[in-house]
């Protein structure tokens, strides 16, 4: 029900308002995990845009006639067991989502979603420091790390936090990268300057693949 939901009434109808790219993944584990996630992304170019075209798509005679099931499902067969929203602001260095450039098959591809939560408010805006300032966002740009986006979290479950979403051919290719990050003598001396420790408190790792449908 949510595939059918996202691919032909969600996605059509965030498209006809103007959000033409829009990525919808699921874990790796989905085939085995209790609990079957799913992930959708969708840019905004203002904080405003969300509710302006959140109340638009609910009048959408297209998506209220292809979204009738999931929509009017019955209380005692949802699509979901439950549904988290996640707001993010986008980093000074990277303010726009990018396109990843990969060949590999979409069921092939790695998409890796991290979540970094900091301590202290203070911490956390160290951390955000060091991806702007500190320049670990370039770092990630001229290895290849086809980065979709690097953004703050301003309303979610786990904060204060950041979150950014890498993307690769496939898992080997996601090993030899990170491979290389660790041993970048750029990411060497960032990692090591006094001004930058102790900045993560937790970090969550998510492998996703773009469902056939997905915009990339």
């Amino acid at each position: 029900m949510l595939d059918n939901y996202f691919q032909n009434a969600l996605l059509p109808a965030l498209h006809r308002n103007g959000i033409k790219t829009v990525g919808v993944f699921k874990a790796w584990a989905n085939d085995t995990a209790a609990d079957k996630l799913m992930y959708v992304f969708a840019p905004y170019r203002s904080f405003d845009l969300i509710d302006k075209i959140g109340e638009r798509v609910k009048k959408d005679n297209g998506y209220l006639a292809a979204g009738s099931g999931f929509l009017n499902a019955e209380y005692k067969n949802p699509p979901y067991t439950r549904k988290e929203v996640i707001i993010t602001k986008a980093f000074p260095m990277a303010p726009e989502m990018q396109l990843p450039d990969l060949k590999a098959p979409k069921h092939d591809r790695v998409y890796e979603l991290r979540s970094y939560e900091s301590a202290t408010e203070q911490k956390f805006d160290n951390k955000v420091k060091m991806f702007n300032d500190g320049n670990e966002v370039g770092i990630f740009k001229r290895l290849n790390f086809n980065a979709i986006f690097y953004s703050e979290v301003i309303a979610g479950s786990k904060m204060p936090n950041l979150m950014y979403m890498t993307s690769f051919e496939n898992k080997a290719d996601r090993d030899a990268h990170w491979k290389s990050f660790g041993s970048d003598s750029a990411w060497k001396k960032l990692s090591s300057m006094p001004e930058y420790q102790n900045n993560v408190s937790h970090a969550d790792i998510f492998f996703l693949h773009p469902t056939d449908y997905s915009d990339f």
